[in-house]
Order: C-alpha cells, then sequence, then structure tokens
C-alpha cells in the first residue's frame, strides 16, 4: 500500500521521544489520521502524560488501557508453566509483551476503522519481528508502517532536530547521547546501549532499576509461601491474589532480596549478538516455586517430555511466534502436563538467591514408603534391581564384547 493510501493508522506510542517523533512524521510523511495506543502492562510509569502529548497532536482517538492483569494471566503465566528459558538464562520479559500490545493494537484497527498499524521498533532488534509476525498472523492483510525503516532519522542527532522543528517536548536528559535504554513491564526491566555496549565492562549500580545489590540485601533470609493450582500460583503467604497483584508481590520481595539480576549477551533473532542487563526479581521467584512444585508433581518422562520441549518453546516466544500454530500445540502439550501441579511451596529469599525449602501436595508422587532407608513393609523388592541392571547393562556388554575384539565404537 503506498503512502497516500493509509487513511488511519494505529501507533503503539509510549509518550516517549521516539515515538513522539513518529506520531508527528506520520502525520506528515503519510498525511494520515493517528490513532494513538499506550498500554499499561505495569512499566511502573504515568501513562497520563502519554495522552496529554497526543491531544497536543491533534489526536482525537486516544487509548490508553490498563492491561496488566490480562498481561500476567493470560501470557505471563502460560509461559511460566513451561518454565520458559532463552539460551538458558533469560525469562522473556520483553518477549513476552510484544504479542499483546500487537494483539490490542489489531482489535483497535478494526474498531476504529484503521488500514495501517505502526510500531517504534528499530531495524537492528528484535521487536520489529515480533510486533510485525503477530499483526500477519491477527490480520493478514494489515499494513505495517516501521519508521526507524523508512524515514532518513538515522542518528539521534537528526532524531532531535526533528523533534525541535516540530515543538516536540524533549526530555533534559534526551537532548545528549543517553546512557541506556530503558524497557519495562510488571515482569521485569531490560537495560541496553550505550554504556552497556562493551561486554567486558561490568554495569554500574546506576543501571539497575528493579533490584538493590545482593550485598545490599538484608542479612536475614525472607520466608515466604506460594500456592499454586493447575501450575499457576494463585496465593502468596496464604493470601489468595489476582495475577497481576502476586506478581507485583513477588516483585517486592525480590527487589528487597536482591533477586533476579542477569547480565547476558545474547543471539538475537536478527542474527547479531547482544548485550542487556536484565532484572526479573518476581520471575525468578516464580520459576523455582514452580519447578520445585513440579518435582512432586510430575511424573518422571512427562517431566523430562516437558523439559526438553522447552528451549523450543522459549524460542518460538523469544522469536515473536506466539500466535504460531506451534507455539499453540506446545501449549496444549504444556498446559495438560499441568493439571496435577497443585500445592505449596515454602522458599527462602536471601541475598540474590531464592531457596526451596519445602513442597508438598495432594497430588504428590513422593512416597515416603518406598524411597526410606528403613524397613519398607514390602513397598519396594530391591531384588528387581538386579533384573533392571541387566537388561539395560546388555548393549553395554555387547558393545564391549566387539571392543575386545578390535571393533570400532
Amino acid at each position: 500500500m503506498a503512502a497516500k493510501d493509509v487513511k488511519k493508522v494505529v501507533l503503539a506510542y509510549s509518550g516517549g521521544l521516539d515515538t513522539s517523533v513518529i506520531l508527528r512524521w506520520l502525520q506528515t510523511a503519510y498525511g494520515c489520521e493517528v490513532v494513538t495506543f499506550t498500554a499499561d502492562l505495569g512499566q511502573g510509569e504515568e501513562l497520563e502524560p502519554a495522552r496529554k502529548k497526543a491531544e497536543m497532536f491533534g489526536v482525537k482517538e486516544i487509548f490508553v488501557e490498563d492491561l496488566r492483569e490480562t498481561f500476567v494471566k493470560d501470557f505471563v503465566f502460560p509461559m511460566f508453566r513451561a518454565n520458559a528459558l532463552y539460551e538458558g538464562q533469560y525469562l522473556l520479559g520483553t518477549s513476552i509483551a510484544r504479542p499483546l500490545i500487537a494483539q490490542r493494537q489489531i482489535e483497535i484497527a478494526e474498531q476504529v476503522g484503521a488500514d495501517a498499524v505502526a510500531h517504534g521498533a528499530t531495524g537492528k532488534g528484535n521487536d520489529q519481528v515480533r510486533f510485525e509476525l503477530a499483526y500477519y498472523a491477527l490480520k493478514p492483510d494489515i499494513t505495517v508502517i516501521a519508521p526507524w525503516r523508512e524515514w532518513d532519522l538515522t542518528s539521534r542527532t537528526k532524531l532531535l532536530a526533528f523533534a525541535e522543528e516540530n515543538q516536540i517536548p524533549i526530555a533534559k536528559d534526551k537532548r545528549g547521547e543517553a546512557p541506556f535504554s530503558v524497557d519495562a513491564n510488571l515482569l521485569h526491566s531490560s537495560s541496553e546501549g550505550k554504556l552497556l555496549e562493551d561486554p567486558a565492562v561490568g554495569p554500574d549500580e546506576i543501571v539497575f532499576q528493579r533490584t538493590i545489590s545482593p550485598e545490599a540485601a538484608p542479612d536475614k533470609a525472607t520466608e515466604i509461601t506460594i500456592d499454586f493450582v493447575s501450575g499457576d500460583p494463585v496465593a502468596l503467604n496464604g493470601q489468595a491474589l489476582s495475577p497481576a497483584t502476586l506478581l507485583a508481590r513477588l516483585n517486592d520481595l525480590g527487589r528487597m532480596n536482591g533477586i533476579g539480576r542477569l547480565d547476558l549477551v545474547e543471539n538475537r533473532f536478527v542474527g547479531m549478538k547482544s548485550r542487556g542487563i536484565y532484572e526479573t526479581p518476581g520471575g525468578t521467584i516464580l520459576l523455582t516455586a514452580h519447578r520445585s512444585i513440579e518435582s512432586i508433581t510430575l511424573d518422571r518422562e512427562a517431566m523430562h517430555l516437558k523439559d526438553s520441549l522447552m528451549p523450543r518453546y522459549a524460542e518460538i516466544i523469544y522469536n515473536g511466534l506466539w500466535f504460531s500454530p506451534e507455539r499453540r500445540m506446545l501449549q496444549a502439550l504444556i498446559d495438560q502436563s499441568q493439571h496435577s501441579v497443585s500445592g505449596r511451596v515454602r522458599l527462602k529469599l536471601y541475598k540474590g538467591n531464592v531457596i526451596c525449602v519445602g513442597r508438598e501436595s495432594p497430588n504428590s508422587l513422593y512416597d515416603t514408603r518406598v524411597v526410606t532407608f528403613e524397613d519398607d513393609e514390602g513397598a519396594y523388592n530391591q531384588a528387581d534391581a538386579q533384573g533392571f541392571i541387566r537388561l539395560n547393562a546388555l548393549r553395554l556388554r555387547l558393545g564391549a564384547k566387539i571392543g575386545r575384539r578390535g571393533g570400532a565404537l
């Protein structure tokens, strides 16, 4: 679709400098009506200024929506049922937020009769992929505008000059080179770029948004309990809480105990390596708690199969394929595994560590009569192990005989 053919576009709008420049640029370059959508995903910022900025630009249709409960219930919790970690470490805090924003953008586009959507992701990052794969999965014929891939504002200097020419307010810390870029939601915060670009140099303490340092954490452990029903946390210290409230409380507990910091060099979907500083205090606690309740409620082979699929599931989310058939298929398997994952986990939080000190469930597969070192009263016949071992050793014995005759392994 040519620029002149776009009549109305829904912009994912944060109210910051970049998306404010994009808003004005869309109005001038495309000559179209712009609808703004600002999502509250728990980033911890006041969103009304975004509404006022949009009004300043003459935007008539402005959407500012609190999606925190939807975010945690329908996106974060399903992902945590899988214990998803990208490249073994990253809890996917940015990745899991993009499909919800994109989904709501498409819904708004259909509601207001827009023929296009736009985002503020750059041409070097993963987010452009995540947004656009979601857009096309939900509305195949939608027109997508990605200003960073179109305009000639190729530097911070040019961006600031455009802002000044168009009377766009510029925060004082944006007039020079920003020290680093921050993205945040209820699950995590991430910091990238500028003074963090050298992976050999450790991050300064000013980088951290969500946690105190483990060294500054209390010298006494904080003890908590988390209750699960069918794989999802439902109560903290015996108090039933909504999904977003529970995660927020865990964030507070993680923050004061220095939990959830990660300095990661990851492989972006677009091909480059990037260094990021991530903080996921509540999510880090939740991961340990969920794995702990699974340890007594999941069958061995079910657990091992689920664990073997986790890296693929995490990669699917990282790459922006939340609405793909393969993610839905894996989600069905994961959700099926969680029917028995109910019970209570006791944890100690101490100087950056999350330590499980107890777990109990009405569905526990742990049988003290079987595992005891005392008299098990016939619950387990130790003599059965002899045949089990000999059958499993058969191929090893045959291979060893061939090896003695000079055969190759």
